[in-house]
């Protein structure tokens, strides 16, 4: 193959454009390949091991730095079972209430907001499941590239397929963002409500899974209109689904 790939055989002639681009193409899809190999195999780390930061933790902690070299981000794993079921409850009901029932992907939910953006004439809604979310947090940065959103959905596979749902939503849980510089559970309890995430009430864990959207915006902004109406609306749904176990 290498031989092949610098045209080092013996009697071979000079490469020709389309020498060049079959190998350029061959290289591209090997390291391609070798990257989501690279995924496949932290995901299943991730099986037993807890991840310590994510790619949107990363960017997150670069752009604070920018102003405050010192800066650090607040975070602090906790395990599934030390995280209050109100919290899990309100997030489900408010990011993915067929969490338990899709393999990755809620197609009705796309379909239903793919509608809505078209009637607004802009992006209003997403269709994103937990899933989904955590593939871009763990892996993506938050540049927006043409082959984003394939990249986004090879990942949701593979984690729908190498870990559980208890598992990924313990994952989810422990490095979303919550506040500026703010991520995970243990993090925005203690942020916002000097408690653990173990012992968040229902209201207060449907008001975190309400900011969920546009968390450093509401970190400034904890007392509007709508965070209250949607904090209500999580609160009289949360009950009615169900948390993995």
């Amino acid at each position: 193959m290498k031989n092949w790939l610098l045209n080092n055989k013996r009697g071979a002639a000079p490469l020709s454009l389309g020498g060049y681009m079959t190998r350029g193409l061959v290289v591209f899809f090997m390291l391609l390949f070798a990257y989501q190999l690279w995924i496949f195999l932290h995901i299943c780390w991730w099986i037993n091991f807890n991840p310590s930061s994510s790619a949107f933790m990363e960017d997150r902690l670069d752009i604070i730095q920018e102003r405050k070299p010192d800066a650090e981000l607040k975070h602090k794993w906790v395990d599934y079972a030390k995280i209050s079921n109100n919290l899990k409850r309100a997030v489900i009901a408010s990011e993915d209430a067929k969490f338990l029932d899709h393999e990755g992907f809620d197609w009705e939910g796309i379909e239903k907001a793919y509608k809505k953006n078209l009637k607004k004439g802009k992006i209003v809604a997403g269709g994103s499941t937990i899933s989904q979310q955590l593939a871009k947090n763990l892996f993506l940065s938050t540049k927006r590239t043409p082959w984003r959103k394939g990249e986004e959905a090879l990942i949701t596979v593979m984690l729908e397929n190498i870990l559980s749902k208890k598992r990924i939503l313990e994952i989810y849980l422990n490095i979303i963002e919550w506040g500026n510089g703010v991520f995970g559970a243990e993090a925005a309890a203690r942020h916002y409500y000097k408690t653990s995430a173990a012992n968040l009430s229902g209201g207060q864990a449907a008001k975190l899974a309400a900011m969920i959207p546009n968390p450093r915006f509401y970190d400034k902004h904890s007392y509007t209109n709508y965070l209250d109406r949607r904090t209500a609306t999580i609160q009289a749904r949360m009950y009615q689904v169900a948390v993995p176990r």
